[in-house]
């Protein structure tokens, strides 16, 4: 028998068939098929795509699960596959895109990922440089059609893909190659680079022209369209009026603890965002120059791995390295984290944006590298990446949930602040400001979405958000428009951390009170990372049935 169970076998086929028709997501596993090709973005190929998803799911319903870890695995791929599929056929799926999300943006990160090591490599990349006319091409012709149903993307969004568009077709994409062959070993990349940004610039021309003054001018989805889509990001059903009202009492909590510091920081501050001027200016918190932002990041990193392994994690070994690199030009404000391949040859990875700039300041960045690294999104994903035998394939490579998966992040941070790693008024300022973002997210996020009251008596909109996000998340006024993009583009995902993080903690103080002196901390971390990504409902649900083993 070469797999534990029918499950396991219906998971490990679905991925194989999934990945033939995504030569993106091949890459994405790292199994090293198609990697001179795009994915087509048609509707054909959607189709197809839905189709077996249509097909898997039928199977997969007649399947018997032979124990626990077979009912779990059966249970997350159903949902998975449900909510994925109701997006295609709604058409959502089509209409929602963004600057963090789309497919041009996609089609610019994926060769970040590819292997760059033998003439094999970098010849797969010139061909693929070749084939984004075409995978633009199908993306375009798309949401052209879906437009012409009546379904369009909001204006803002359009605008923000126009703007990285036109990034890439600057120069983007021959930057890129010059960063992965900077002696110029391998001309055809070079060559090829010159074909993607052309193509960018005539996608950019078709958004620009053609799609922008046919899209909707609304930024707000409104309530059945945001419900739908804060299912499929949290895996719970949540009442959003309460939720609301919980983000605001939360903001405030950590507003109050942040004036606290503040009297330390800058006593005759008038307010949140001078203090934050304060530590952004501060010589003792500058990192000078990319090349010394991504060592500070690494040396960081390693040494949250070898802190964090033993007492409270259980850090294999074949997922100790996580590397720190610069994001590519064109990339959103925020940074991110990139799992490791299924095989593991490509490491987990962080990534800085430097956004133009030759510095950065780390009062903020301590709690946003334990959240992307160790022990948050690397420790995490990389425990579900190795645990192939509770864990289908399907669980370890195509489950994740924003709920669970940033939640889990977020309480990393939390955790991190209990163990007094945040012991210095700045650092400490940088992880409530966190805090408060996740929080300020809630608020503005379905505030926006659903037309709730600002604080001074009008609905939400662009320009409050970015007013809460500057004054009392302490963003700055680039991050604070680029945040509120994000939240309009991509409604329901934003409070996904915070909602998370409120069962991550729940699942813990529960476990503390039940099991009393038997409870320990390591073995429950482990125990819940183990059980794999899934909706937080259902994680709230098994977690309750944990006996501390």
């Amino acid at each position: 028998m070469t797999h534990r169970s029918p499950i396991f076998e219906i998971s490990d086929v679905y991925i194989d068939q999934e990945a033939a028709l995504s030569p993106m997501g091949c890459t994405y596993l790292g199994n090293g098929l198609n990697q001179d090709k795009l994915d087509d973005f048609s509707l054909a190929a959607a189709e197809v795509s839905a189709n077996l998803t249509r097909e898997t799911l039928k199977k997969l319903s007649a399947m018997e699960p032979i124990d626990e870890i077979d009912r779990i695995a059966k249970a997350v791929m159903t949902e998975r596959l449900e909510s994925g599929l109701a997006l295609h056929d709604s058409q959502e799926s089509f209409v929602l895109w963004n600057v963090l999300t789309s497919p041009p943006s996609n089609v610019r990160s994926i060769f970040e990922l590819m292997p760059k090591n033998t003439a094999q490599d970098f010849d797969n990349i010139a061909k693929r440089l070749a084939a984004v006319d075409g995978a633009y091409k199908s993306w375009c012709e798309t949401i052209l059609t879906i437009a012409q149903e009546g379904k369009t993307t909001a204006q803002r969004q359009v605008k923000g893909v126009i703007e990285q568009l036109d990034s890439y077709a600057k120069g983007g994409y021959s930057a890129m190659c010059k960063n992965f062959d900077a002696d110029g070993k391998y001309p055809a990349i070079h060559e090829a680079a010159k074909l993607a940004e052309k193509a960018s610039a005539k996608a950019a021309d078709f958004l620009r022209t053609q799609y922008l003054p046919i899209a909707t001018p609304n930024d707000a989805v409104g309530a059945e369209r945001y419900a739908v889509w804060a299912r499929y990001f949290t895996g719970a059903q949540l009442d959003l009026p309460a939720t609301y009202e919980w983000g605001k009492q939360e903001l405030k909590a950590i507003n109050d603890r942040m004036w606290e510091l503040a009297k330390l920081i800058n006593p005759s501050a008038k307010t949140l965002r001078e203090v934050a001027d304060t530590l952004d200016n501060d010589p003792k918190y500058k990192v000078v120059g990319p090349e010394n932002v991504v060592k500070y990041l690494q040396d960081f990193t390693d040494a949250a791995m070898k802190r964090m392994n033993g007492e409270f994690f259980e850090i294999d070994p074949r997922i100790a390295i996580c590397e720190a690199r610069l994001a590519p030009e064109g990339s959103a404000s925020a940074p991110y984290y990139n799992p490791p391949s299924e095989d593991l040859s490509r490491p987990g990875t962080t990534w800085i944006p430097m956004l133009g700039k030759n510095e950065v300041s780390n009062w903020h960045l301590v709690s946003t590298w334990y959240h992307e690294a160790v022990p948050g999104h690397h420790l995490q994903i990389g425990t579900a990446t190795v645990e192939k035998d509770r864990l289908t394939r399907f669980q370890r490579t195509s489950a994740w949930i924003s709920g669970y998966g940033e939640g889990w992040a977020l309480y990393a941070e939390r955790f991190m602040n209990e163990l007094g790693a945040f012991d210095e008024p700045g650092i400490e300022m940088g992880y409530l400001s966190a805090q408060a973002l996740r929080a300020a997210r809630i608020v503005v996020d379905i505030g926006m979405h659903l037309g709730y009251k600002d604080f001074d008596g009008n609905v939400w909109n662009a320009e409050s958000s970015r007013k809460l996000l500057n004054e009392q998340a302490l963003l700055d006024e680039d991050h604070s428009r680029s945040e509120t993009d994000r939240y309009l583009g991509w409604p329901g995902q934003a409070i996904s951390y915070k909602v998370g993080e409120r069962v991550w903690m729940t699942a813990r103080e529960d476990a503390k009170v039940r099991l009393g002196d038997t409870f320990n901390m390591k073995k429950f971390h482990s125990y819940a990372l183990k059980l794999g990504p899934m909706g937080l409902d259902p994680f709230a649900t098994e977690m309750k049935l944990w006996a501390g083993q």
